[in-house]
């Protein structure tokens, strides 16, 4: 299912809506933008299996790039945008983009992309002019808006860091139908889990360059509702969306929960949120207070999942189901949970092991890294695959997690991977030696912490802090820059010298 559909339906529907503006974009508009965008690609070489980059903020326009793309048989690649230009161009290059679309708000950044891209042969901006890209609008309006007679569906195809700290593309195989046939598993979720229908109106307030985002709003837009996106999460701002709209469901992280919880309660009591019928929430462990107080709050409208990017498999839990086991993220919906030891041997109930989901088939590679793809499978069953986190299952089979992911850093719902900043770090030349680790944090859930071993004649102390902090925000996107440094004599290595950084975090952990 596609815009198009609902275009023939119902034209004037709006498929989007920017929260803050009001700017519309119906679904005619939506069909027939996203058409001309294809039909330009195609005409410039691009085919089925080809990618299309999106360097973009939260706009109307987001969307007609990714139907372009998916009624084509492309992937669309959307990259994070507090990336640095190389870090971008990386992900650009590496994903072998043959177009890139950017966001003339974003001008500098996409300027200085433009020159580090050399293989991308279609570029253009909207929203402005961007020099080094052509002009959207004059694209589209001299593109043809003829539908051609096949339109394979696409896919998204985005990228995750791993412990190397580089980001790997996570590209799934292409879906053997057309975009107007059924088939869509996250549709189809939420159509029959959370009753997304052609009436449903959702609220989303996070960048639209993170997968659950990009997806959810994808596939309400395949049931023909209408999307509410955010500018930016304001917390007020959501409750006055809510409110303005009329909305029915949405998606949040917990660090979005704390901020809600800590407005003032005369302006929570400000608004009507009658309509809000289903809160969704994933992407971080929520705590188990902030969770009551949201359920006493909204009542219990809250459904937490659990999964990945992946797509390896996926947990749901209701509100009157966590309320029966709080800190549970639910019951398998999308494969069968399996719990293995260090050995693949499967665990009984209550002992914690590695996550895994069986599927009938796991349908997706990293991009150009066999090894990191046979890396996640289980040693003997190759339907298999974990996500690396850990956790067990109750009697009941609810899943409840234990640890995440080799020292992954979840902040506000991004994951930030510390093996990249230790990467640039041990560059500076007053750092002996630097761990980096999340330590906890009652907004963010967890920030940046780097601990340094300082360089002989290096004096440790709050200048060289600042020193280091500059460095690190000056050479990564500065959400993964550390949030403090502490200092000391030395680190603890193995004599191998691998950094038993478990001690370390262990000092920071809450009792």
């Amino acid at each position: 299912m596609y815009p198009g559909m609902h275009a023939a339906a119902n034209p004037g529907k709006p498929a989007l809506i920017m929260a803050g503006s009001g700017e519309r974009l119906t679904y005619r508009e939506l069909d027939d933008r996203s058409l001309r965008l294809a039909n330009l690609l195609r005409a410039a070489g691009l085919a089925k299996g080809d990618v299309v980059a999106l360097l973009t903020d939260n706009s109307v326009h987001a969307y007609e790039v990714y139907w372009a793309a998916v009624r084509s048989g492309m992937y669309v690649c959307a990259v994070n945008n507090h990336l640095q230009a190389d870090e971008i161009a990386y992900i650009v290059n590496d994903s072998g983009a043959s177009a890139l679309v950017v966001s003339a708000a974003l001008g500098e950044l996409a300027e200085n992309v433009a020159g580090l891209v050399p293989e991308v042969r279609v570029r253009m901006a909207y929203g402005g002019s961007v020099p080094g890209y052509e002009d959207y609008e004059k694209a589209l309006a001299a593109a043809s808006d003829e539908v051609p007679a096949v339109q394979p569906r696409g896919a998204d195809l985005l990228y995750s860091s791993g412990t190397t700290g580089r980001p790997k593309g996570i590209k799934p195989n292409l879906p053997d139908r057309q975009v107007d046939e059924p088939g869509d598993t996250l549709v189809e979720l939420l159509r029959g889990v959370y009753g997304f229908d052609e009436n449903s109106v959702y609220l989303s307030p996070a960048p639209v360059y993170h997968a659950a985002p990009l997806r959810y709003c994808a596939s309400v837009h395949a049931l023909g509702g209408t999307v509410v996106m955010m500018e930016r999460f304001d917390a007020e701002g959501a409750l006055r969306a809510i409110e303005r709209y009329g909305i029915t469901h949405s998606q949040w992280v917990p660090t979005m929960f704390v901020r809600m919880l800590k407005l003032d309660p005369e302006v929570r009591r400000r608004y009507d949120l009658s309509t809000h019928r289903v809160a969704v929430h994933a992407a971080a462990p929520c705590p188990v207070d902030v969770k009551r107080q949201m359920i006493d709050w909204w009542g219990p409208v809250l459904i937490e999942y659990y999964a990945s990017t992946e797509g390896i498999g996926m947990t749901m839990i209701d509100s009157a189901r966590w309320l029966e086991k709080p800190g549970s993220v639910g019951v398998a919906v999308l494969g069968e949970v399996r719990i293995c030891d260090d050995d693949g041997r499967l665990l009984p109930p209550g002992e914690v092991g590695g996550i895994y989901f069986q599927r009938d088939e796991i349908t997706f590679e990293y991009l150009g890294d066999r090894e990191k793809t046979r890396s996640v499978k289980h040693a003997e069953h190759e339907n298999w695959a974990t996500m690396g986190d850990l956790g067990y299952l109750d009697e009941d089979g609810f899943l409840f997690l234990t640890d995440r992911k080799a020292f992954m850093i979840i902040s506000g719902g991004v994951n930030i991977y510390p093996q990249e900043v230790e990467n640039v770090l041990a560059l500076h030349p007053a750092i002996l030696d630097v761990a980096v680790f999340g330590v906890p944090d009652d907004e963010m859930g967890e920030s940046v912490k780097a601990v340094v071993q300082p360089a002989p004649g290096a004096e440790p102390g709050p200048e060289l802090e600042r020193e280091i902090l500059a460095y690190a925000r000056e050479r990564v996107a500065h959400y993964k820059a550390p949030r403090s440094v502490d200092f000391l004599d030395e680190l603890p290595r193995t004599p191998t010298g691998k950094l038993v950084k478990g001690k370390l975090k262990a000092r920071y952990a809450r009792p």
